[in-house]
């Protein structure tokens, strides 16, 4: 018999669907797009600071974790 406290809970939905690539992200081709600042930025894995800053559920959090990746850092 499990326990409540034993098992480990599942991930939100959000979490599960989360892009995990720059090529599954949506939006912002200006500057994901092939070719573009950013998408060279993190092709290099030469990120230079940068803000995120928008409504909730635009992509702050998954951007951030791809430019984490891309430069073996932490998020």
């Amino acid at each position: 018999m499990t326990d409540l406290f034993t098992t480990k809970p599942r991930p939100p939905l959000a979490e599960l669907l989360r892009p995990g690539s720059l090529d599954e992200f949506v939006g912002q081709r200006h500057l994901l797009g092939p070719g573009k600042p950013l998408r060279l930025a993190f092709e290099s894995g030469r990120l230079h600071s940068f803000i995120l800053w928008g409504p909730p559920g635009v992509g702050k959090t998954t951007l951030g974790r791809l430019a984490a990746r891309a430069t073996d850092s932490r998020f």
